[in-house]
């Protein structure tokens, strides 16, 4: 793969997820690269949905250009077609699909994890409504869940029971992150707090980002930033499966990603004035604190992950996640 997509996708990271890009320096430079290529391919067919290109062209199956125009069902269809072609071993003319086609055979990504993360797409062009939590969960897994478990993959770790905690550690960054754009997403016209907190919290959905609600929306962002915390634990009993680097650079990006809830939750009404994120001191010590983390989790063996949390789709065993059926178009 050229050095050009390379940049491109260390450009991706670092402008996409700045809390991601610190941690991503820890791996070591053959996985790094794999996770980068990743992540670049992940943020590219986010970009196509939107209809922002970041660079690259989007072609369709037949490789034309332009010709879906802005219609982000289409446009959806067509990354999903060139899924499927790149998971079949065909020549890919587009950068970002040449990338990921490297990265998904060479470490055996399955493809429905590939297929799930565009089905979260789906759920944003389609207007998906979330009335409890599980349904909440639900888009987390498809949208950053399997993005877990196929970093997860990257890393060498196929087992189930290592697969969970990766999507544990997955769903708990996009509830942080949930917390931490509320108001932001609102102004797009996007929710993904569910509804029954909402009405608890005698919150309309159209007035989110109405300044006279953020007392009340805060109590709503620290239940989430709560509602992430047994994710984390349960995540960070994963890292005990993973390669040292690899286990340094999760666990330093876990710290990271909850220390962004952690000041949400210690700014209340006043976490959406700026975006809530790390100083480049406190990120340090954060990696620091992974690299203990990491050597730590050495000894010992991984403890059963606990009861009660949201369990994935589709894994060995299971049977489809509760709340599946109530997450639905509006």
């Amino acid at each position: 793969m050229s050095e050009a997509l390379m940049d491109h996708a260390t450009r991706t990271i670092e402008v996409g997820s700045k809390s991601f890009a610190a941690a991503a320096k820890l791996f070591d430079p053959g996985t790094r690269r794999s996770v980068l290529m990743l992540y670049a391919w992940c943020r590219h067919c986010d970009d196509v949905v939107d209809g922002q290109e970041l660079g690259f062209n989007v072609a369709d199956p037949d490789g034309h250009h332009g010709r879906h125009g802005h219609d982000p069902a289409a446009r959806l269809a067509v990354l999903r077609e060139q899924t499927r072609r790149a998971y079949a071993g065909e020549a890919m003319a587009d950068p970002a699909f040449a990338a990921f086609q490297e990265v998904a055979l060479r470490h055996r990504i399955e493809p429905r994890f590939a297929l799930d993360h565009l089905a979260g797409f789906a759920m944003d062009v389609e207007g998906a409504r979330y009335e409890t939590i599980d349904d909440t969960l639900r888009y987390c897994y498809h949208v950053a869940g399997v993005v877990g478990l196929m970093m997860a993959s990257i890393m060498g770790a196929h087992d189930p029971e290592v697969l969970d905690r990766a999507c544990d550690l997955g769903l708990a960054f996009q509830l942080t992150n949930i917390a931490r754009d509320i108001v932001e997403d609102a102004r797009m016209g996007r929710c993904y707090l569910p509804a029954q907190w909402l009405r608890e919290a005698g919150i309309p959905p159209h007035e989110i980002a109405e300044p006279r609600h953020r007392a009340a929306l805060a109590r709503l962002a620290a239940r989430l930033v709560d509602h992430a915390e047994p994710y984390y634990d349960s995540a960070a009993e994963g890292i005990k499966a993973l390669p040292l680097r690899s286990a340094w650079a999760i666990a330093s990006a876990r710290n990271v990603y909850r220390q962004i809830g952690i000041e949400v939750k210690r700014r209340g009404a006043h976490a959406w004035d700026e975006r809530a994120g790390t100083t480049k001191a406190m990120k340090l010590w954060l990696l620091a604190k992974g690299a203990a983390r990491a050597l730590s989790s050495r000894a010992g063996a991984m403890r059963p992950r606990p009861a009660g949390l949201w369990p994935r789709p589709g894994r060995p065993g299971a049977g489809d996640a509760p709340g599946a059926a109530h997450a639905r178009p509006a």
